[in-house]
């Protein structure tokens, strides 16, 4: 995590902020691992995918879980696309309200604009590296930034309580 101005940028697994950070949390009574493995597991279910859901639960390497999540029988773009942020929002809520010590961390980073500054990511990142000069630039983003966009969401709702 690095603070540029008036964003928190983050990238990669060791930064809190990521889907890949390994954190333990429960959600109707199914424990994970990470936020990728949720995405992955609630994706699976989506298209009720009971094999694909099984082993990510089976698995707690985000990579594979990624890679199983890829290949779910009967996905739909359109329809992932519909609840796709609803889903993330869910788990990183679980996440950061279940560990209160990731949570303080979240809720310090206000009044920044939290952005994934992953280079490569053009759905949930802003498609670009943290050292990039252009992150505090968002009409040079290459990407939507759905993963701080719903960071900063999770953290107003957590500030609320």
């Amino acid at each position: 995590m690095r603070k540029i101005g008036n964003f928190t940028a983050f990238f990669g697994a060791d930064d809190v902020f990521s889907n890949w950070h390994p954190c333990r949390f429960t959600y109707r009574d199914v424990d994970f691992t990470s936020v990728e493995q949720f995405m992955m597991f609630a994706k699976a279910k989506l298209f009720n995918d009971e094999d694909s859901a099984g082993k990510i639960l089976a698995t707690h390497d985000p990579m594979t879980q990624k890679m199983i999540g890829r290949k779910v029988a009967g996905f739909d773009l359109q329809v992932w696309v519909a609840k796709r942020e609803s889903i993330v929002f869910v788990v990183c809520r679980e996440k950061f309200a279940q560990n209160p010590g990731l949570r303080s961390i979240l809720l310090a980073t206000a009044p920044t604009e939290l952005v994934e500054a992953s280079p490569y990511d053009l759905i949930w990142g802003i498609g670009l590296g943290e050292r990039d000069p252009r992150l505090t630039d968002r009409s040079q983003w290459r990407g939507q930034n759905l993963l701080g966009i719903t960071l900063m969401r999770v953290r107003d709702a957590l500030a609320m309580n």
